[in-house]
């Protein structure tokens, strides 16, 4: 498989928060990388192209666009 991503990522599994437009939905990160992380989801249903993903572990609010989307996992690119 050709990566092609511009930096590589690490996995991880931390707990997430996608933040939109006064809603919230929890998520699970699965990998991270400086440009963006993959987010599993229960369903991507609803979820808007644009968010801030919101890390409790590292304290940080990461605004995302999202780059795909398969069935319950989600990539998107750190803005």
């Amino acid at each position: 498989m050709d990566e092609r991503r511009d930096k590589s990522r690490h996995r991880v599994l931390k707990a997430g928060t996608i933040e939109f437009g006064g809603g919230a939905i929890d998520c699970t990160i699965r990998n991270y990388s400086e440009a963006g992380a993959a987010l599993d989801v229960t369903s991507p249903i609803g979820i808007p192209d644009r968010f801030t993903l919101f890390v409790p572990a590292d304290g940080k609010h990461l605004p995302c666009r999202v780059v795909w989307r398969k069935e319950k996992r989600i990539g998107v690119k750190f803005d």
